[in-house]
């Protein structure tokens, strides 16, 4: 429930922004501007999927330099099925790493990419972060072969969380089995798959997907680092150890494929796993884009800082492509020690709806959650 409260000065809250009542001149024509851009389609080297979009919300975000403005409701007397338009746009830096090691997918067009006419629910997508370690031959594997996997499983489509669970694990014991590969390489891996509106999310390491919703983060998956309270019981219950945040001594992650070196004999429990945690949404016409990274950009910036920029930048010229470079852009700005991939999927042919400012009309209002959530990313990003 909302908390209230006096604001001095005066501040208009509406659902998740604000604007300040003695706001500038400089201000009010930055903003004038912001509501002058034309909104575009989306550039037409990416490839675009035709489907019903019901219109979204429209919500407030912060610029750049973390203006915040007002979210306005859209009425919705017609209310159609939310089915998504997928588009996504990637980059993938070196950073200030000697050897680039990092491997990653993207098909926007899941059914054309398999060539199949099965009847599985449309739009269909692919997507795939794999963040490597001791060389490339494991994330390149795994990178190659872990959509083979998951669709051959006896269980897809019509059990899909049960078929990625057991792909992962093939694609581990396969790999083990590559006798031309390093096996004692490893990667995490991260991975989409949309069936209509259904988001299923898989991870195995600590990479992160997060879902921007309104302006807000909502993280899809759970960093699987050592020190994790339930991913130490679950080692040490195992007989591993951790030490200053390493893996029995060797890795700064409790996850990952690969890495034999560190596992006994193939279906055997130890306590470095390649089990995925899935997490499971029906999208709506709130969730606005995807994010998925390795931990390069989650080292230096917040889920929801990265949720606020990216949604500011989708705004500006709707190119999750260009989106990606500046998330990659920033973390390399904010010092980051890592490789950096970065996905952005959006869910709609449009952007993010502009910024609308309401006429302030009272002094006393509610912050809601969304506007505490918003804020927060402004100060994050700050």
């Amino acid at each position: 429930m909302a908390a209230r409260m006096d604001i001095s000065p005066p501040l208009a809250i509406i659902e998740g922004g604000y604007t300040k009542g003695n706001i500038s001149d400089m201000e009010n024509e930055n903003l004038g501007i912001e509501k002058q851009v034309t909104l575009g389609k989306p550039p037409r080297h990416l490839s675009v999927m035709q489907h019903c979009v019901s219109s979204g919300r429209m919500i407030a975000e912060a610029n750049l330099e973390f203006d915040v403005g007002i979210v306005v409701h859209k009425s919705s007397d017609e209310k159609t099925e939310f089915l998504p338009v997928l588009r996504s746009g990637s980059c993938a830096e070196i950073g200030p790493k000697q050897y680039m090691e990092d491997e990653h997918i993207c098909i926007d067009d899941l059914l054309g990419h398999l060539e199949t006419t099965a009847k599985f629910p449309s739009p269909g997508a692919f997507y795939g972060v794999f963040d490597g370690h001791g060389g490339t031959d494991a994330a390149v594997f795994i990178r190659e072969n872990i959509l083979k996997f998951i669709v051959e499983d006896s269980h897809f489509p019509i059990c899909v969380e049960k078929a990625i669970k057991s792909a992962f694990l093939k694609a581990d014991y396969a790999f083990a089995d590559a006798s031309s590969l390093d096996i004692s390489s490893g990667t995490t891996a991260l991975t989409a798959l949309i069936f209509g509106r259904t988001l299923v999310i898989a991870n195995a390491g600590d990479c992160r997907a997060v879902l921007g919703r309104r302006g807000r983060a909502i993280e899809m998956s759970k960093d699987h680092k050592p020190n994790c309270t339930s991913e130490r019981i679950r080692i040490e219950k195992l007989g591993g150890v951790i030490y200053d945040g390493y893996l029995n001594g060797q890795l700064s992650v409790a996850r990952a494929l690969g890495d034999w070196h560190m596992k006994g004999p193939k279906g055997s429990a130890c306590p470095l796993s390649a089990e995925p945690e899935l997490q499971e949404t029906d999208l709506s016409e709130e969730d606005e884009f995807l994010i998925m990274g390795c931990d390069g950009l989650w080292d230096v910036m917040s889920s929801q800082c990265a949720v606020t920029m990216a949604r500011k930048e989708l705004m500006l010229h709707n190119d999750p492509e260009r989106c990606s470079r500046e998330l990659v852009r920033e973390a390399l700005k904010r010092n980051t020690c890592d490789n950096l991939t970065v996905i952005v999927v959006c869910f709609s042919a449009d952007p993010p709806p502009r910024i609308e400012i309401l006429p302030q009309t009272r002094l006393r209002r509610s912050i809601s959650s969304e506007g505490l959530n918003l804020l927060k990313g402004v100060l994050d990003c700050n």
